[in-house]
């Protein structure tokens, strides 16, 4: 009896000795990525995902002005300074609303412009957007050690592994580990969401930013098409379209390029993706910075975009921003008397 217990004990401990070892994925850092897929890498790295968050030895390289009293031993992290507009992080961890003395002062610098404008001035403002700004997040503790920042993460901005998930298995062994690749139009709107997925939150006459994909639920497109159908999600927004609307929509786009508005190369995008949505500026009172993905167009003159209370927007745009932002010298009357002319629904 003994001598079985000791064969069995003898086995086990063989089992476990050449068994493979199962080691936790680890995050790697977009970095490792390239050495295999270098082309992907460079056009992401030129997109402004990896840039959500940036240490400040790294963003001063750049060509930001910084609020009044501050230099850039004071900055912790920049956020954006890519696209639209930059804030800034103290070493504290809290986003900068101030002077250094706590004088409430215009902190946001705003790229299209060049203009600094206000970002709730005066108040103390922890920096808790980890979710959506960095990669391998968790809600547990304070990054570097600062109070101000809610959460610890593996990497500053959306790098690959946000989407793609820790990618230490499949760099030891890229054929036998796959990376996740998810598809859905879910997996962009874990982001580009805010708050309620069935609500398009506004503010001030504009589709508030980060909302498009409750905009594409909102939309036709919303039962049949994924991000990924028209974007390349590695390349930059323009650069990043694979499918044109005339490849689905042909009818219209041959109606199109026969009136004026396909004679002067006015895209579809134009009317159907206007810009509805404000991240940093204005242009003017019908348009934004941010392309709507509403694409539907409410041809009533009198149709009213937003509820009543200017919180939340329907689900079509109006004449006055699929029209009137281009023919700012009329109104929405002249602009119902044509849209329905443009091309076949």
């Amino acid at each position: 009896m003994q001598r079985k217990w000791y064969v069995f004990l003898v086995v086990a401990v063989f089992v476990l000795a050449v068994a493979p070892v199962v080691l936790a994925a680890e995050y790697v850092g977009s970095a490792a990525c390239k050495k295999c897929h270098e082309a992907i890498y460079n056009d992401f790295i030129a997109s402004g995902h990896p840039f959500k968050l940036q240490k400040a030895s790294e963003a001063r390289y750049r060509p930001l002005p910084l609020p009044k009293t501050w230099n850039w031993e004071d900055i912790s992290y920049v956020i954006g300074g890519v696209n639209w507009k930059a804030r800034f992080v103290d070493k504290n961890g809290y986003i900068i609303t101030a002077t250094k003395r706590g004088k409430p002062i215009p902190t946001q610098f705003n790229l299209a412009t060049g203009e600094w404008v206000n970002y709730h001035p005066g108040e103390k403002k922890p920096y808790k957007c980890g979710p959506c700004h960095m990669t391998g997040y968790s809600p547990e503790g304070h990054q570097d050690g600062l109070e101000g920042i809610v959460g610890t993460w593996a990497f500053p901005g959306i790098q690959c592994e946000e989407c793609h998930g820790p990618a230490s298995a499949h760099v030891r062994s890229p054929r036998k580990a796959k990376p996740k690749v998810d598809r859905s139009a879910a997996a962009c709107g874990k982001c580009h969401v805010r708050g309620d997925k069935n609500k398009i939150p506004a503010s001030k006459g504009f589709i508030r930013h980060h909302e498009q994909y409750q905009e594409l639920l909102a939309s036709p497109h919303g039962n049949n098409l994924e991000c990924v159908d028209c974007h390349d999600p590695h390349k930059k927004a323009v650069a990043s379209i694979v499918q044109s609307c005339s490849d689905c929509h042909a009818d219209a786009a041959k109606a199109v390029a026969n009136n004026i508005h396909g004679q002067s190369r006015i895209d579809c995008i134009e009317c159907h993706m206007a810009r509805a949505t404000k991240s940093a500026v204005k242009f003017d009172q019908n348009v934004g910075d941010i392309r709507t993905h509403l694409f539907r167009i409410n041809t009533d003159p009198n149709y009213t975009m937003f509820t009543e209370d200017g919180k939340l927007a329907k689900n079509a745009l109006s004449l006055r921003f699929a029209c009137l932002g281009c023919h700012k010298s009329r109104d929405a009357a002249w602009a119902a008397a044509y849209a329905n002319q443009i091309h076949p629904k």
